[in-house]
């Protein structure tokens, strides 16, 4: 619960109010799997969940040792 009411930024809420615009438009043309697309967006929205959600998209640093850097690499050649 204290996630759906914190970190709320631009793309987040436009994100739920694209999601209310599409469930309204998709039930008054009764096209309801426009509606359940809604729904997931806005879903998506207020859970703070997807790509755009804090980090989705990050991909992990790994963490280099400074003496592996620092090594020449040598190399065999296989016949």
């Amino acid at each position: 619960m204290k996630n759906l009411l914190s970190n709320w930024n631009f793309m987040r809420a436009l994100r739920l109010i694209l999601g209310v615009i599409i469930i309204v438009q998709g039930v008054q043309e009764k096209e309801f799997m426009y509606a359940f697309a809604g729904v997931l967006l806005s879903g998506m929205a207020i859970a703070n969940i997807g790509c755009c959600g804090v980090g989705g998209c990050n991909v992990p640093t790994r963490k280099t040792d400074p003496e592996l850097i620092k090594k020449e690499i040598t190399y065999e050649e296989i016949h």
